[in-house]
């Protein structure tokens, strides 16, 4: 599979991808492996966090393409993945925050094959328990949600989301099903103190956390949030040992690393800590 095809793959069949709408840095490397972040409901985003690339309105999104679910099945299915990762905008302007439309894309890739690990990257809900049960009763393998910064910064970088809601959110999910791993991630360099990212890591293991990523904030263009400062490797390299001191079972830290970074990998690494797939073939990417 090269990115040529994956490209015509979710062109043919109008599959949205994160990788595209978020601008990821990573998007020509994953795409040559046959990797992408499929993207329910829509490209519009409900919120207005200052980060994020995702294209956001005040106007009503359009309604839900009932029909997506079974489009991402045939792009899976063409793109012959065995892990799969499903994100969404936020979609406050449901009743079920989206959450039915998670529920049917996870059965419609399900219906391929059993063997198939799925991995949910899903919004708050808004806090609504019955959304996040639905989700967790259609079974997904991984259910990440991301903290994305310090709890100082959200007033600035993420004023319509609650970093206590998301750290419940969290929790919710190990008491409502043991066997799901949980995820979240966390960027730097939006103003955050080394002391503010250990408590965040902290408050994050408190949720039974399994997978962690740690990646470098890049602002999308001169009218987002800008970049308070570019963390070092090393610095990444000892965010990773703290981490994994305070017990998460797989860590992703880097510039470039972001949610879905080498899914399959944070998974297989936190179910089997000596698991290890072969390097990807490098592609050139600039420094910063």
């Amino acid at each position: 599979m090269n990115s040529l095809r994956v490209s015509q793959i979710l062109s043919q069949l109008g599959a949205t991808t994160v990788c595209q709408h978020a601008q990821c840095p990573n998007i020509a490397r994953c795409f040559l492996e046959g990797q992408a972040t499929f993207m329910i409901l829509g490209s519009t985003c409900t919120r207005q966090c200052r980060f994020c690339a995702v294209y956001k309105s005040d106007a009503r999104p359009l309604s839900v393409d009932m029909d997506e679910p079974s489009r991402i099945r045939e792009a899976v299915r063409l793109m012959n993945l065995s892990y799969v990762v499903i994100t969404s905008v936020t979609r406050d302007d449901l009743p079920d925050a989206g959450s039915l439309s998670f529920v049917r894309t996870i059965e419609a890739v399900r219906s391929l094959s059993k063997d198939i690990k799925i991995e949910v990257l899903i919004p708050d809900f808004q806090g609504k328990a019955l959304s996040l049960k639905r989700v967790l009763d259609a079974g997904p393998d991984v259910l990440a949600h991301n903290l994305e910064t310090v709890e100082r910064l959200y007033k600035d970088v993420r004023p319509q989301a609650n970093y206590r809601l998301s750290l419940r959110l969290l929790s919710q999910v190990k008491e409502g099903n043991l066997k799901i791993l949980t995820k979240s991630s966390l960027m730097l360099g939006l103003g955050e103190t080394r002391e503010e990212l250990i408590a965040a890591l902290q408050d994050l293991q408190k949720c039974g956390c399994d997978i962690l990523t740690l990646g470098q904030y890049l602002a999308p263009s001169k009218n987002h949030y800008p970049v308070q400062e570019f963390i070092s490797r090393e610095q990444f390299k000892e965010y990773e040992e703290i981490a994994y001191d305070l017990g998460f079972k797989s860590v992703m830290s880097g510039p470039l690393v972001r949610s879905s970074y080498r899914a399959q990998e944070a998974y297989n690494n936190s179910i089997n800590p000596n698991f290890q797939i072969p390097n990807p073939k490098q592609i050139p990417i600039s420094k910063f």
